[in-house]
């Protein structure tokens, strides 16, 4: 038995003070980020604005396609740690195909008219993208390992230094003069690559020559989830550039201000991946106890109830308080109406809910599943967004509700099922 295998399953099993530490990783991610939208849309300015955060917009996206890769991996990690023993094979093949999917994703962003309708004079932003893609694949499977073998520690760490490396590098273009839409780009993709500073402990966790499927059974199910988690970026992290391509026109300004609202309500729910991520492990645990399934039964029940209380408290404050609160943070030039904002929070609360459930169905190796959970979530979103008969920031708000609204229902009848089980 490997020396990392020695320690027994339960001593790897998140405590208070591991859970703690991954809470201050992510208070750390969630102030840096917002302090990079924040300086981004104070220097650029709303219209400029518009174009970099439909790259944000992509570029999240694309990571957020990529991120079930990350509780794939938790899962094989945390069935190895388990048994004892190193993750096996599987792990090299997922980060591979999740690499092979992200380049032919990549080659689609530089056809003129896809390149042009996202990022018009700054086609570059193609190959940031990709770049950032690349970074991504290699991050979460790094993540998952740490977190499925229970390594908190240097997994909190790696969550707190992704978005450190990038509000480093956007705060350095800043003061040395090069604040334009592509260098801050580059500062957004650095921070996919901090994997590079976690790679050798992650190494170790490993053994390739190990036992694991076929390449056939890794692609299936690493596709699945990832279809699945490109449908959920519709809605979330590359909402901005689904506004773009399917509700064009409008005043830029206008629309510009929509989504920095939108901005502030989603931010969150990128920083909910981690929390998926250690969700998997947990279940795995969970249901191979005598009374898992029961306590899991618990648990939805009261995850529901709160969060039918936290979307209805928060669309109140968001719609009394999110106008002030936008032009607090972004600037007077930046005026959205208060019931878009108290939209927008409701919506985020309800996909928090799918992503939570999503996960508990990636710990029950449901891949099929999930990927109808968010075909059904991104659907009805997109459908409303494109051929509801209103204005883009109206038929973006009703379809990000409705849309949020039926995911959450089917997530949560399908989990329930899945409890049931034996």
């Amino acid at each position: 038995m490997t020396a990392d295998a020695a320690d027994a399953p339960a001593a790897r099993r998140p405590g208070s003070r591991s859970l703690g530490k991954v809470t201050v990783a992510l208070a750390v991610a969630s102030v840096l980020g917002y302090g990079l939208l924040v300086l981004c849309g104070r220097v650029l300015g709303p219209a400029d604005y518009r174009v970099f955060i439909t790259f944000w917009g992509v570029a999240f996206g694309l990571g957020s396609a990529i991120s079930p890769i990350e509780q794939e991996v938790s899962r094989l990690a945390a069935e190895a740690e388990l048994a004892g023993r190193r993750s096996g094979a599987d792990v090299p093949k997922v980060v591979a195909v999740a690499a092979g999917i992200v380049a032919v994703f990549g080659a689609l962003l530089f056809i003129p008219g896809v390149n042009g309708q996202l990022f018009p004079d700054h086609g570059e932003l193609a190959a940031v993208t990709l770049g950032a893609g690349l970074g991504y694949a290699v991050l979460y499977a790094v993540r998952g390992l740490l977190v499925g073998h229970g390594r908190i520690t240097p997994y909190a760490g790696i969550t707190a230094v992704e978005p450190t490396i990038r509000a480093v590098v956007a705060v350095a273009l800043v003061v040395a003069g090069l604040a334009g839409i592509t260098p801050l780009a580059v500062a957004v993709a650095a921070g996919t690559f901090a994997w590079l500073v976690f790679a050798p402990r992650a190494a170790r966790l490993v053994d390739v020559r190990g036992a694991g499927r076929g390449w056939g059974p890794v692609a299936r199910t690493t596709s699945a989830l990832m279809a699945g988690s490109a449908l959920t970026a519709t809605v979330v992290t590359a909402f901005p550039a689904m506004v773009n391509l399917l509700a064009p026109g409008g005043d830029p300004a206008e629309v510009g201000s929509f989504l920095s609202a939108l901005t502030l309500a989603r931010f969150p729910l990128v920083l909910l991946l981690p929390v998926q991520a250690m969700a998997v492990p947990a279940v795995v645990r969970l249901v191979a106890a005598e009374d898992g399934r029961r306590r899991l039964a618990g648990w939805l029940v009261k995850g529901g109830v709160a969060a039918l209380v936290v979307g209805a408290v928060g669309t109140v404050l968001g719609a009394l308080l999110g106008p002030w609160l936008v032009r607090l943070v972004f600037g007077p030039a930046y005026v959205v109406a208060g019931w878009a904002v108290g939209g927008l929070v409701l919506s985020s609360v309800l996909l928090a809910a799918v992503q939570l459930l999503a996960a508990v169905l990636v710990a029950f190796a449901r891949p099929g599943v999930v990927l109808r959970v968010w075909a059904c979530t991104a659907v009805s979103t997109l459908a409303v967004l494109a051929w509801w008969p209103a204005d883009a920031v109206t038929r973006a708000v009703v379809g990000l509700l409705l849309g949020s609204a039926i995911g959450a229902g089917v997530a949560f009848v399908a989990v329930w099922r899945q409890g049931r089980e034996r």
